[in-house]
């Protein structure tokens, strides 16, 4: 900001004037704000209310958020999806901080190749590996003897395939501002490349590892794509209860409005309580990639 700037109290980098800046970010709030405070009331009203167009409940009930728990096994669902992608998020930031650490402090054949893989990979969608990846899986009980299809571990492969690229390149933009003089001393004090990675780099790259660790559990938390092929009833994910349980109201008398909204809110919070949680680790891993 310029001295003139300083003195008048105005920011010299703003786009547009105070008062037009808060209008532009109370609007924006209030339409990110509005669908969410809508799927709360509708969670609390009865179901005719809701089909009738009421926006402001005229008594609040708690019965959908009772009935959600024997409507459909959507405990069930949750638990699979915090198994699921909460190993998915801690194995993908290990592995990548150690991938991260090879790529970036040393040279050898081939690393700028995988290094432009891993930005490449990420354009590649998923609906044009469904139907190979489907394959394969089936075909493992004839090659392989064991039975892919189905299962919980299956699901973990498959997104751990998409997160590890993603987490990989976070990490390696974090690494590259960790000044290497922290690992020489390391290495001069006697430790091993082990010990560096274990002892300096890991606590030092903290911010990224939680980034490059929530990223991959939303990856998996959001799918429903994968997780509607690739699973049973017993091993569906919440999004994938959630999503057949929304399906299932079309077309009748009068669909359980109430339910599918505490449903999503249900689904909803874990997501939110992970980001409050690691939220100033999140600004740190994003900003520190930055540099």
């Amino acid at each position: 900001m310029s001295s003139a700037g300083r003195r008048s109290g105005v920011d010299a980098t703003a786009i547009l004037p105070p008062g037009l800046r808060r209008g532009v970010i109370i609007v924006l709030v209030l339409f990110v704000l509005a669908p969410c405070a809508y799927i709360l009331a509708a969670s609390v009203m009865p179901d005719i209310e809701v089909a009738s167009g009421t926006v402001v409940p005229s008594s609040v009930t708690l019965e959908n958020w009772i009935a959600i728990w024997t409507t459909v096994p959507l405990a069930q669902g949750l638990a699979t999806s915090v198994l699921v992608c909460g190993v998915v998020a801690v194995v993908s930031a290990l592995l990548a901080v150690a991938t991260a650490y090879v790529l970036v402090r040393f040279t050898f054949l081939g690393r700028i190749t995988f290094l432009r893989a891993l930005v490449g990979l990420q354009s590649v969608p998923g609906t044009l590996l469904l139907l190979p990846l489907f394959v394969v899986y089936a075909s493992a009980p004839t090659y392989l003897g064991i039975t892919v299809v189905g299962t919980t571990w299956g699901l973990m492969i498959t997104y751990l395939t998409f997160a590890l690229p993603f987490a990989t390149w976070v990490m390696v933009t974090y690494l590259r501002g960790m000044p290497v003089e922290l690992e020489e001393a390391g290495l001069l004090d006697g430790l091993s490349r082990i010990g560096v990675l274990r002892r300096i780099v890991l606590p030092l790259s903290a911010p990224g590892l939680i980034v490059a660790a929530i990223f991959s559990f939303l990856l998996g938390w959001n799918d429903v794509l994968f997780a509607s092929v690739l699973t049973q009833p017993r091993t569906r994910t919440a999004a994938v209860v959630l999503q057949a349980f929304g399906a299932s109201q079309e077309g009748g008398a009068l669909p359980l409005y109430g339910q599918v909204m505490s449903s999503a809110v249900v689904c909803a919070v874990p997501v939110v309580v992970l980001y409050l949680i690691f939220q100033r680790y999140l600004v740190g891993g994003l900003t520190g990639g930055l540099k």
